[in-house]
């Protein structure tokens, strides 16, 4: 296999486990979705930079500090737990206020940067990081050019960063805002549950 077919192999993986459900796509299609395009991308560069770490790590072949020490999984694992049980936690709480105050939708990330939002959703996620590891690992076996890795690495953080942010542009057709703000409470409730759900996983190590 040629190193061009090889390097359109891995982006082809990389674009269906990047685009699997999960808390990335979760918290920036529902940011995306109420606090418009500008938001979204922010977020996008965000979980990005995420990759960054990620990739980096795979690409200095770093990934077995994560079998040595088991502990430093873990706490990775707990920590992206309440970081989502935070976010799934603000979503609800507010969804509750607005219910019984009949108020304007409340959210505690509100005025937080999504930059930030979305690089710790994404820093945190243990599941990232194996995933981009163990995707990364057969491609850089063997004899390869001193480029190659650089190229591994400018796969994972700029296919992360542009299929994101279009992502986050592709939600502000009109019709499909017009049908979140109708039905707002609901699909925030259903994003807060699956973020809680996500969550409680996380922390039982499932």
């Amino acid at each position: 296999m040629s190193g061009e077919i090889e390097l359109f192999a891995f982006a082809g993986v990389m674009l269906l486990g990047q685009f699997s459900p999960g808390p990335d796509m979760i918290l920036l299609t529902r940011s995306s979705l109420r606090g418009g395009a500008k938001v979204g991308v922010a977020m996008a560069l965000g979980i990005a930079c995420g990759l960054a770490v990620h990739a980096t790590v795979a690409v200095a072949g770093l990934a077995w500090v994560f079998e040595r020490f088991p502990g430093i999984r873990d706490g990775m694992r707990w920590a992206a737990a309440l970081y989502l049980f935070w976010l799934a936690r603000g979503l609800l709480r507010g969804l509750l206020v607005q219910a019984a105050e009949q108020t304007a939708p409340i959210d505690d990330a509100v005025g937080r940067s999504p930059f930030l939002r979305g690089l710790f959703c994404n820093l945190l996620n243990p599941k990232a990081a194996f995933f981009v590891a163990a995707v990364s690992a057969p491609f850089l076996r063997g004899e390869r050019p001193n480029w190659w890795p650089l190229a591994i690495w400018a796969i994972v953080v700029g296919q992360g960063g542009l299929l994101w942010s279009l992502w986050a542009c592709l939600l502000q057709w009109p019709p499909l805002r017009l049908r979140y703000q109708k039905s707002e409470r609901w699909i925030d409730a259903a994003f807060g549950i699956v973020l809680l759900a996500l969550a409680f996983r996380l922390g039982l190590g499932s």
